[in-house]
């Protein structure tokens, strides 16, 4: 049955790139020795792999990969360490309009309503 790898490199300028292959070896190798002048890795060499989880289901892979590339650069470090715990605190809207950060204070005036 084919593996599909999905990782994470960190890069010189201390971004982190996540990608998906079905050869990892190779696929390093590509990225290591800048094989594609236009790729996101080429000016950022070198690269390390910091993180990868193999899949059997290519489509799982894919879902996983684009899940990841929108993720903040700390919750991708959490993953990278194993802070699996920290991955839902990471998760939650940090926006003042968010329903979660409006708090229940009497004392403040309500904005849409008029004294």
């Amino acid at each position: 049955m084919k593996k599909y790898y999905v990782y994470i490199l960190k890069c010189n300028d201390n971004t982190f790139y996540t990608g998906i292959t079905s050869n990892l070896e190779k696929r390093l190798v590509q990225h290591k020795a800048g094989f594609d002048p236009n790729s996101y890795t080429f000016k950022r060499r070198p690269i390390k792999l910091v993180w990868n989880q193999d899949f059997f289901d290519p489509n799982q892979a894919i879902v996983f990969e684009k899940k990841i590339k929108k993720w903040s650069k700390a919750k991708k470090k959490a993953l990278i360490k194993g802070d699996f715990d920290l991955l839902p605190t990471l998760s939650e809207c940090k926006n003042d309009s968010h329903y979660k950060n409006k708090g229940l204070d009497s004392a403040r005036p309500d904005k849409n309503h008029p004294n």
